[in-house]
């Protein structure tokens, strides 16, 4: 009887702790409902990574375009042509604060050290951009697995069925420059990810029509040298070719409107991302 009262006791006891909740912190960051980086957005953590950019506006070439996505909608993003005409395209994913001036601004640099290749910053929040780190980190919560899927299967269309097709992208982007390059299948002929969460499903990768350049930083608390060596890993697993740079540096490194922009990073990140595009662009 005695031990049947103290089990009771027990149970009784933890029945009626409180509960407690999860803070940002804890949340595990592999599960989400919205897209494979949204439960990341929401960590206050991830947060504090990054600095609200500094003021900047673009002045220069390119035009905004629109096209129909196969959800029925339109979408649109940021358009250099190639000076003559080619059938080489780069898309260019946005950081999670959505396509501003910075990422025109990048788009329009690659385009001129490219050469004749069409650039196309694809606006995957459908016209909003953050300012703040709130802002950024709702919308990149809010944005839809499928919708950033049909948005980029439109950029696709828009490019047509003789397109070759590479791609870059920072942190949100670096994970949609990856998933672009899962999902467009022959058509697809490089990819380069900045710091974006890499695709942990070893059978989605073995879907990969090329290789991949990942840029990351040690000092990164959002996507950790851990997360990047387990990516290594199963691209080996899925058969895939996988080259990874890591500088010594925080997240969000190479961005020009983060105060803790490391400049001689970046740059040799932009070297390197612009030799191989080069190769895989022709």
């Amino acid at each position: 009887m005695r031990t049947i009262f103290i089990l009771v006791s027990i149970f009784l006891f933890k029945m009626f702790l409180p509960k407690t909740e999860q803070t940002p912190s804890t949340i595990p960051l592999c599960h989400t409902e919205a897209n494979d980086m949204s439960t990341l957005a929401a960590n206050a953590d991830f947060q504090m990574l990054h600095e609200a950019p500094v003021p900047f506006h673009y002045q220069g070439a390119g035009e905004t375009v629109t096209f129909t996505t196969p959800d029925g909608k339109t979408a649109s993003g940021f358009l250099l042509k190639s000076a003559k005409k080619s059938d080489k395209w780069l898309f260019v994913y946005q950081e999670w604060w959505g396509l501003n001036d910075y990422i025109k601004q990048e788009a329009a640099k690659l385009h001129k050290d490219l050469g004749d290749v069409n650039v196309l910053a694809l606006d995957m929040y459908d016209g909003k951009v953050g300012t703040t780190r709130e802002e950024a980190g709702k919308l990149m919560q809010s944005a839809p697995a499928d919708r950033l899927a049909a948005i980029t299967k439109g950029g696709v269309q828009y490019a047509g069925t003789n397109a070759k097709i590479a791609s870059i992208g920072w942190c949100f982007g670096g994970m949609l420059s990856l998933q672009n390059a899962i999902a467009g299948g022959k058509q697809v002929v490089g990819c380069v990810m900045y710091y974006g969460r890499p695709e942990t499903d070893v059978e989605k990768l073995k879907n990969l029509n090329t290789d991949v350049l990942g840029i990351f930083g040690s000092q990164d608390q959002g996507i950790p040298p851990a997360a990047v060596a387990k990516f290594e890993e199963d691209m080996k697993t899925a058969g895939k070719k996988v080259t990874i740079k890591t500088y010594d540096a925080v997240h969000a490194f190479a961005n020009p409107s983060n105060p803790k922009y490391d400049a001689a990073a970046a740059a040799d990140a932009y070297k390197l991302s612009l030799d191989y595009l080069k190769k895989k662009l022709g």
